[in-house]
């Protein structure tokens, strides 16, 4: 079972997640990071480190955040790997708790 980023993630894009990642499975889109389903360890350390709250074991995505896993797939496999934390974008505050962003997604 792997972890899947989430909505709240969009536009936020912090990356504390990747910074402790034992196995690099982060990759990083325009606005928004994924997890490699394949490349995950279920280790659960990136869950603590999302200032977001936007990761979630797969079991335990809520159920209107479901597509999400089909969409960390998918972008995984076209995004390149992050190994290192970034700083955030300068308004990634402002869009943490906002609602219905999947259209502000960028691929």
């Amino acid at each position: 079972m792997a972890y899947v980023v989430t909505e709240n993630c969009i536009k936020c894009k912090y990356t504390d997640c990747v910074d402790v990642c034992p196995v690099d499975c982060f990759h990083e889109g325009p606005n928004f990071l994924v997890i490699d389903p394949g490349e995950c360890i279920d280790c659960t350390l990136c869950v603590a480190e999302c200032p977001a709250n936007a990761i979630f074991a797969e079991d335990d995505v809520p159920v209107d955040q479901r597509q999400f896993i089909a969409l960390n797939a998918e972008l995984a496999k076209q995004w390149k790997v992050i190994v290192e934390k970034k700083a955030a974008p300068a308004d990634a505050d402002e869009w943490r708790d906002v609602k219905d962003k999947l259209r502000l997604l960028e691929r």
